[in-house]
């Protein structure tokens, strides 16, 4: 089966670089995964991604080595195994608060005996080589969102579960939980402590933590504090701020046009 660049960064005690994907065409994906990310997420929670897009996207980023990672809408085991299938060789589920739920998405997410997946590799195997199912329970990542006030509450119970890889932090909906302005990096006391909480005690048991950031340079000081999969723009944020930069300087510096004149400078 083809390694999980995840797992073999995570080893040797490297960090992960994830892009973020809300572009639902495969030309954007394949263009993104070309750039050299270590590891690309489609997200199907927010946005406007449906399954047949993602299928599309996860084929796109196949023609590189970046690994190809779902954030699926919620904890339903139908879109679990239906994106694991696909080709998916990491999930991030959103709302996993309790130890049961944290439970059912080991389950959804490993064939038996470890779990209840369903047998039916169809893309998946074509990615993952023939031996994808004897071999997917040890090669496929599962992370958990640790993103309210329950999950902080239940955290070592929902770190102990076997067979979860990692957690993810969504800064925004922590501040929201925790009665605070939602941003990525610059965040308020309360969330700053809970994020290095939710640190420290998914490396007490041996649990990779992930975060998602809003710039490289905050990125850069999450993995000097130990942080080993950080998420840094989208697609869409990147095109979006690529565009301002250049109308910015176009329009900043070219020429005006003499009155009476077309044109936008």
């Amino acid at each position: 089966m083809r390694e999980n660049r995840l797992r073999q960064a995570w080893k040797q005690g490297g960090a992960i670089v994830n892009g973020w994907l809300a572009i639902p065409t495969g030309f954007s994906a394949e263009t993104m995964a070309h750039q050299g990310w270590d590891s690309l997420t489609i997200d199907m929670q927010h946005g406007v991604v449906d399954y047949q897009a993602a299928v599309n996207m996860l084929t796109a980023i196949s023609t590189t080595q970046t690994v190809p990672v779902v954030r699926v809408p919620w904890l339903e085991p139908g879109i679990l195994m239906k994106m694991l299938d696909a080709g998916a060789y990491a999930l991030i589920c959103p709302m996993v608060n309790t130890r049961e739920d944290a439970e059912r998405l080991v389950a959804a997410t490993h064939y038996p005996p470890m779990g209840n997946r369903s047998m039916g590799p169809i893309r998946a195997t074509l990615y993952g080589g023939a031996d994808y199912q004897p071999k997917a329970n040890e090669t496929i990542v599962v992370f958990a969102m640790i993103e309210t006030r329950q999950a902080l509450d239940n955290l070592d119970a929902i770190l102990s579960v076997p067979g979860l890889d990692a957690v993810y932090i969504g800064p925004a909906d922590l501040s929201l939980a925790l009665g605070c302005t939602p941003q990525f990096d610059d965040v308020e006391p309360p969330v700053a402590a809970a994020i290095d909480h939710i640190l420290a005690r998914a490396k007490a048991h041996g649990v990779v933590a992930g975060i998602h950031n809003g710039t490289p340079e905050a990125a850069l000081k999450r993995i000097a504090k130990g942080f080993q999969f950080v998420t840094i723009a989208s697609d869409a944020r990147l095109m979006a701020a690529g565009s301002q930069q250049v109308l910015a300087k176009m329009r900043s510096s070219a020429p005006k046009p003499a009155a009476g004149a077309s044109g936008t400078y």
